[in-house]
Order: structure tokens, then C-alpha cells, then sequence
């Protein structure tokens, strides 16, 4: 089983946000798939169905950002998930929107979603897809940046990566980890 998480924060007010890329991303992939995030189980919603012969499991955490590692940690502990079968889905803010970038395992950087979900599996080790959604200006605040709804012209950009993310998690669903980079 492989299970793709996108990392957001629950709730309309977030919606079209930088911090919410993940959820957007996967939204789309459930809407491709024909299935709904309907089912909350441990702090999620999720969705269960099958990519040829692979079953996929959807999450959003509904935990809030900096707490996603727990919900995470609970799917995968109930479901017996290998952390290599584990693909996130996040917001970038170093990198411009419309880019994607695919790791296989790393660091958590300054995006605190990820380091709960690291800090809680314990290990770097499994898939992770940033998203650009651009930085904020010089001198603002970080996390009002990635709280505030995006102009059109960002989201324009941000729909670009996404699109390539989801290209990234098929490829993740068919062959495993993978990477951007050589």
C-alpha cells in the first residue's frame, strides 16, 4: 500500500493558501482517481482505492500543520505502512511558483508540517514533494505569508506545480521512490 499525504491546515479559511498546496494537490489526484476523501480515520480524511495493482491510501491530516506528523503516524502504524511507501506533499516557500522538486529522503528544512511528520515516523527517509509557492517579501512575516490567499497570478503558477506533483506521485505509485535529481 502506499500512502500519499498532502499537508494543509483544515478549514475554508485556509483554502487557497500557500500552506494548503498539499491539500489542493490532493484533491485533484482524488478527483483524477474518481474518489473522495470522505472517511476520517485518526485525525484524517482519507480515501482507499486502487492504481492498477497497488493500493493507495489519500490523506489530509486534520491535525493542523505543525501536528501533521501525527495523523501521519497513526495511518501508517494502523495500516502498516513502510515508511518508504510514504509520499508528502507540501508547500515550498525557497522555491518560485510553478517549480516541483521530488526527493526520495532529506531534511525537513523550515517547513514545520514536515518535521512533525519526521519527527513522528522518526526518519527522513521516505518520499517528499515540495511545491513553489514563491517567499515572502524581505523583512515580512513568514507565517502570515503562507496564511494569506494567493493573487491569481501566483495560483496560476502554483496550479502548474501541482500538476507536475501529481505527475511525481504516479510515477511514486508505479515504481517506488523517486527523485528529481540524479
Amino acid at each position: 500500500m502506499k500512502l500519499i499525504v498532502g499537508l494543509g491546515n483544515p478549514g475554508a479559511e485556509f483554502d487557497n493558501t500557500p500552506h494548503n498546496v498539499g491539500f489542493a494537490t490532493i484533491d485533484k489526484i482524488a478527483k483524477y482517481l474518481g474518489v473522495e476523501l470522505k472517511k476520517k480515520k485518526k485525525k484524517g480524511l482519507i480515501a482507499e482505492t486502487m492504481v492498477g495493482d497497488t493500493e493507495v491510501l489519500l490523506l489530509k491530516p486534520l491535525t493542523f500543520m505543525n501536528s501533521s506528523g501525527d495523523c501521519v503516524f497513526a495511518i501508517a502504524k494502523k495500516y502498516n505502512i513502510k515508511e518508504s511507501d510514504i509520499c508528502v506533499i507540501l508547500d515550498d516557500v525557497d522555491l518560485t511558483a510553478g517549480l516541483c522538486r521530488a526527493r526520495p529522503s532529506g531534511s525537513a528544512g523550515t517547513h514545520n508540517g514536515l518535521r512533525s511528520v519526521t519527527s513522528r515516523l522518526g526518519t527522513t527517509d521516505f518520499t517528499r514533494i515540495r511545491i513553489g509557492v514563491d517567499s515572502a517579501s524581505r523583512g515580512s512575516d513568514l507565517a502570515e505569508y503562507v496564511l494569506r490567499k494567493m493573487d491569481a497570478k501566483t495560483q496560476a503558477n502554483v496550479d502548474i506545480g501541482i500538476d507536475k506533483a501529481i505527475e511525481y506521485v504516479k510515477m511514486f505509485i508505479k515504481q517506488g521512490a523517486i527523485s528529481d535529481t540524479k
